[in-house]
C-alpha cells in the first residue's frame, strides 16, 4: 500500500476520533464530579450517624438508670403498702374490739392533730418568708400559742378516745406515704419509658440515613466505574491518534528526507510512559495531541 493510500485511510480515522475526545473528556469530568458529590453526601450522612449512635448510647443509659430507679422505688411502694396494711388491720381490729365490747366513742370534737400541724407549719413557713411584721408579727405569735394549746388538748383527745384518733392519723400518714411512693415510681416509669421511645426513634432515624449512606456508595461507585471506563477510553483513542500520526510523521519524513530526531525521541518516550501506565500532566496530554 503506498503512503498516500495509509494517509488517505489515516486522516478520516484520526479526525473521526479526534472529535469524541472533547465529549468523552466532558463525560469523564463529569461523572468524576458525580464522584465528588456523591461521597460528599456519604460522608455528611455516615458523620450524622456517628452522632445519632453516641446519643442513642446515652438515651440508652439514661433509660437503664430510669429502669434501675423504678426498681428500687418499687420496693420502697411495697414496704409503705404493707406499712399501710399493718395499721390499717390494727385499727380495724381497735374498732371491732370496741363494737363487741359496746364501748364505741364518738369522735372527738376538734381538729385532728395533723390538721393542726399542717396549719402550724404553714404558718411558720410564712412568717420565715417575712409574712409577718410588725404588729402582724405580735398576731402570728399569738395564733402559734393558740394552734399550740390546741393540738396538746387534740393529742389528750385522741388518748382519752383509746388511742383510735392516733390510729387514724397514723392510717392517714401511711396512706399518704404510700401514695408519695406511688407516685414517684409512675414519674421514674414515665421517664424510662420516654428515654426508650426516643432512643427507638433515633435508631430508626440511623437505619434510614444508612440506607442513604448505602445508596450515596452505590451511586459513587457506579460513577466512579463510569469515570474510570470514559477515562480509559479517552486514554485509548489519544493513543490510536497518537500512533497514527506518528506513522504519518514517519512517512512525510521519509519521503522529506528529515527525521526529526528530538521530537521524535519526546514523543515516543511520553507513549512509552502512557503504555507503561504512568499519570501524564495535561500538557504532556495536549503535547501527544499536537504532536
Amino acid at each position: 500500500m503506498e503512503y498516500s493510500e495509509v494517509r488517505e485511510l489515516f486522516r478520516p480515522v484520526c479526525q473521526s476520533i479526534e472529535s469524541d475526545l472533547d465529549g468523552r473528556k466532558e463525560d469523564r469530568d463529569e461523572f468524576n464530579a458525580k464522584v465528588r458529590t456523591y461521597l460528599d453526601s456519604r460522608n455528611e450522612v455516615n458523620r450524622q450517624v456517628k452522632e445519632l449512635i453516641s446519643e442513642v448510647r446515652s438515651q440508652k443509659e439514661i433509660r437503664d438508670l430510669a429502669n434501675s430507679k423504678v426498681k428500687d422505688l418499687k420496693i420502697i411502694r411495697s414496704e409503705k403498702s404493707d406499712e399501710l396494711k399493718v395499721i390499717r388491720t390494727e385499727l380495724r381490729s381497735k374498732l371491732a374490739e370496741e363494737d363487741h365490747n359496746g364501748k364505741r366513742e364518738r369522735r372527738p370534737s376538734g381538729p385532728p392533730p395533723s390538721k393542726i400541724r399542717s396549719k402550724m407549719d404553714a404558718l411558720e413557713r410564712k412568717y420565715e418568708r417575712g409574712g409577718f411584721t410588725g404588729a402582724s408579727e405580735k398576731k402570728f405569735f399569738r395564733e402559734m400559742k393558740k394552734l399550740k394549746q390546741e393540738l396538746t388538748e387534740a393529742i389528750e383527745r385522741n388518748k382519752s378516745s383509746g388511742g383510735l384518733g392516733e390510729l387514724k392519723t397514723k392510717v392517714r400518714e401511711a396512706e399518704r406515704l404510700q401514695e408519695d411512693a406511688h407516685n414517684r415510681v409512675e414519674r421514674a416509669v414515665m421517664e424510662a419509658q420516654e428515654a426508650h421511645d426516643l432512643m427507638v426513634e433515633l435508631s430508626d432515624e440511623v437505619d434510614r440515613l444508612r440506607e442513604r449512606a448505602n445508596s450515596a456508595h452505590s451511586g459513587l461507585t457506579k460513577s466512579k466505574r463510569e469515570a474510570d471506563a470514559l477515562h480509559n477510553l479517552y486514554i485509548v483513542s489519544l493513543r490510536c491518534i497518537h500512533s497514527m500520526q506518528d506513522l504519518m510523521k514517519a512517512m512525510d519524513a521519509r519521503e522529506g528526507g528529515e527525521v526529526d530526531g528530538e521530537s521524535k525521541t519526546e514523543v515516543t518516550d511520553l507513549m512509552s510512559r502512557l503504555m507503561s501506565g504512568d499519570t501524564l500532566s495535561t500538557d504532556e496530554l495536549m503535547s501527544l495531541q499536537r504532536n
